[in-house]
């Protein structure tokens, strides 16, 4: 284990190695999307129509220009140079957004945070349709196991969640070797079937994608929302930007998009010779001395998927709780070595829950399909209109160049879209309801932070005037305290409070306030601002990327190296904690005024979360009616 540690910390700058890594977890998903993308697509087709050659053609066709499409053009050559920081996903890119045009905030917020519930949403479906579609092969090889395959992925699945809080660095080296492994078998397989109608090659042709989309009628709607299972985990390659860089996750699709091509190839070759083989034409590629390996293979690789689809949930979440959209929650960074590896405990929870309820009560892979592709056609929908807004802000595209790359990619994934809505009714609503949900979530928690923010506003003390009035009148102790707060204009709670029932004042007092930036880090250097108020009193403002870990104790042990003077055993930390009351007319609807006061009274403490001193921290209640 350590030699695997070492030998990642050794190689985590090496652009070539970063490459073969990002195949184990940024193409985790989108990797093992051949195991039911086209197995179900026939099926749609199958159901309502006959499925003949040219069908099966222009199935294979739709997949591999819908990979060109979406997956090269849109984010491998595009949105991937959207970075913020090196950063990227839909809130780094709200984010940048922020930045240049504030005046149109509440609309560009609004959108990421459907897009980021949205993701959400198809993090419960991911993991439960990959592993199940995985365990489902157990069928061809021991059919008296048929009747287990939900409990065997159930336990692949608590297996996973339960390793989440010990972290993953022991093994993420053997995700990348595994995937290639996997890739090989998937593109083996393919190059051999192809042989079995060469036929198949003209799925090259886009006219035969063409005829599949305006040529089937009414049929053409529910194949595409079929086919669009082929680009499962697209969004993971601009959302895991930060973890590898553009040009490794660029050179990885140079594999990964010839072996999804080529297995695809292959399915559609087997299907034209054999028609039978439309029951599965993944598992039905290999022969029967072989299939217990492609069985293996194929449940590692979807747990390596589902673990990409956690890792990722954890990085976005804790990027929307630095940008305050969502209550502080605990976090735990697993490792030392290895960039991303954290741990949210409630977000495994809800994860977990959400997981095993679809495992449960759908059962299946071809009912969890049902559930797929709202989420995520929406998810893109929206990346791509903010992406349309980045290049004309950022790069000064003009409207036309934005009309010619981008509106065409608008109106592809808006067809996807609502080819999946036809969905809704069979079950494509539940992965909604969760996205809604934290919609909620994240609307009550912003909502009712900026009503506090402006009540408390309406009975602030300028800072200046309340140090003139008290500094020569307070019996002073020695030893440095410092008071966080939200607003450095004003004095802070606990100042007052300790004032008020103390009557004393420390002979260093320190005013500190904690922001993040719409940047992912920052330089040391661009860290703090620092303001003598008077012989006694010092104004701090700390700055941190959404990125990174707001670790107060360590920034003013870098200030006390700048020339900040005070000892951290003799320093006092006063926290202002507020119990909020509930009031009518507060502002908020009485089930929603509940909400954001259990979120507020279940959030993380700040000593934990600003990694304060725990045996230095001081406490003042004070009530507020909300």
């Amino acid at each position: 284990m350590n030699t695997c540690r070492e030998d990642l910390q050794k190689n985590n700058r090496n652009p070539f190695y970063l490459m073969f890594e990002s195949i184990g977890v940024v193409y985790g998903d989108i990797g093992t999307s051949v195991l039911y993308a086209f197995k179900e697509a026939l099926k749609t087709m199958n159901h309502t129509s006959l499925v003949g050659r040219v069908e099966v053609i222009g199935l294979v066709s739709l997949m591999i220009w819908i990979l060109t499409i979406i997956v090269t053009i849109k984010y491998v050559l595009l949105l991937l140079r959207a970075d913020n920081g090196g950063e990227g996903g839909i809130l780094s890119l709200l984010a940048l957004l922020l930045k240049k045009i504030p005046q149109h905030s509440n609309i560009l917020i609004v959108l990421g945070l459907i897009g980021f519930a949205l993701f959400i949403g198809d993090t419960m479906v991911t993991p439960a349709l990959s592993v199940l579609s995985a365990v489902e092969g157990i069928r061809y090889i021991m059919p008296e196991l048929d009747g287990f395959i939900i409990l065997i992925a159930l336990g692949i699945l608590i297996l996973l969640f339960m390793i989440q809080s010990h972290g993953t660095q022991g093994i993420a080296c053997f995700f990348s070797p595994i995937m290639v492994i996997w890739l090989l078998m998937i593109t083996i397989s393919g190059l051999i079937h192809i042989s079995d109608d060469w036929g198949i090659l003209a799925a090259f042709n886009p006219l035969y994608a063409l005829y599949m989309v305006v040529g089937k009628g009414s049929v053409s709607l529910l194949v595409l929302a079929s086919v669009f299972l082929t680009i499962t985990g697209a969004e993971a390659l601009y959302a895991d930007l930060g973890h590898f860089g553009r040009k490794p996750i660029q050179y990885a699709w140079m594999i990964i998009f010839p072996a999804l091509t080529i297995n695809y190839l292959g399915q559609g070759a087997l299907v034209l010779a054999n028609p039978e083989a439309i029951a599965d034409p993944f598992y039905m590629m290999f022969a029967g001395w072989f299939l217990p390996f492609a069985i293996l293979m194929a449940t590692c690789a979807t747990v390596i998927a589902s673990q990409a689809v956690i890792t990722g949930t954890f990085s976005l979440t804790r990027q929307a709780i630095h940008l305050g959209f969502l209550p502080p929650m605990k976090i735990f960074f697993t490792s030392e070595t290895l960039k991303g590896q954290m741990f949210l405990p409630s977000i495994n929870l809800f994860m977990f829950l959400g997981v095993m309820v679809f495992v449960i009560g759908f059962k299946n892979s071809e009912s969890l399909v049902s559930a797929y592709g709202i989420s995520v056609s929406g998810t893109m929908v929206i990346s791509t209109i903010m992406f349309s807004v980045f290049s004309r802000v950022y790069w000064k595209w003009k409207l036309s160049k934005v009309i010619i790359f981008i509106l065409p990619l608008l109106l592809i994934e808006m067809t996807f879209l609502g080819a999946n809505l036809l969905r809704f009714f069979d079950r494509g609503y539940v992965p909604l309801l969760i996205a809604t949900l934290f919609i909620v979530i994240m609307w009550t928690w912003i909502r009712g932070t900026n009503l506090l923010s402006t009540l408390t506003r309406h009975t602030d003390i300028p800072v200046q005037s309340f140090i003139l009035s008290i500094e020569k009148s307070s019996q002073k102790v020695p030893g440095t305290a410092i008071f966080l707060t939200s607003d450095s204009e004003a004095v802070p709670d606990a100042l007052l409070q300790n004032i008020k029932h103390n009557h004393v004042l420390h002979e260093q007092n320190i005013i500190l306030t904690i922001n993040t930036a719409n940047q992912p880090r920052l330089p040391k250097e661009e860290r703090f601002i620092c303001e003598k108020i008077s012989e006694s009193f010092s104004r701090i403002q700390l700055f941190f990327g959404y990125m990174e870990e707001q670790n107060v104790s360590q920034a003013l042990a870098d200030l006390r190296n700048n020339g900040l003077k005070f000892e951290i055993m003799n320093t006092s930390f006063y926290l202002g904690r507020r119990k909020l009351v509930p009031i009518s007319r507060s502002g908020m609807p009485n089930w929603q005024d509940n909400l954001f006061i259990m979120m507020f009274a279940y959030a993380e403490d700040p000593s934990d979360y600003f990694y304060l001193p725990a045996n230095r921290v001081v406490e003042i209640v004070s009530h507020v009616n909300i």
